[in-house]
């Protein structure tokens, strides 16, 4: 069923706002799959805060113009599904790797991030990005180590201090 102007206006619109305040986008070919496979897809992206739509590649060109993924245009062909991540710039590219493993008609053909087009042998590298959390615990974790080694360093002072005293009591008692 073809969609009327005004719908296709709408799509537009939608699309565009989720494009603006998007972290990075990965489009990916679906043919092939089950409706029961893209519901699945469609809930995980839920759960991960990525904003997947199935759009017309037009409307996509449309929705993209004047954002930093305008520079997917050029290689959008095909049914593509694009995927938006909201939360962290891997969320998409690590929800599209994923379900591609377990389902091989799902073909990723291109992301972008800050305005650079990534191909999809390198969505892999986006995809191993960390996650906000994991990405603040190495942070607390590098900065944790000078203080931890401080105190270590300072309590061995003491300890050193108190075998050395240990050992000349033992040497006087012999």
């Amino acid at each position: 069923m073809a969609l009327t102007y005004a719908e296709k206006q709408a799509v537009v619109e939608e699309v565009s706002q989720v494009a603006s305040s998007a972290l990075s986008a990965v489009a990916a070919e679906y043919r092939g799959l089950t409706v029961g496979q893209l519901t699945e897809l469609r809930a995980k992206a839920r759960e991960n805060g990525v904003y997947v739509r199935v759009v017309k590649n037009r409307l996509a060109k449309l929705a993209t113009k004047g954002t930093e993924f305008e520079c997917m245009n050029d290689h959008l062909s095909g049914p593509l599904m694009l995927g938006f991540s909201q939360e962290d710039p891997g969320a998409a590219a690590r929800l599209f790797r994923d379900f591609a493993k377990e389902n091989d008609k799902l073909v990723i053909a291109l992301g972008a991030v800050g305005g650079e087009t990534i191909s999809s042998g390198d969505i892999g590298k986006l995809a191993n990005l960390p996650t906000r959390d994991e990405a603040i615990s190495l942070l607390m974790s590098v900065m944790q180590a000078p203080v931890t080694k401080l105190a270590r360093t300072l309590n061995e002072v003491p300890g050193k201090l108190v075998r050395t005293v240990e050992a000349v009591r033992q040497q006087k008692d012999a």
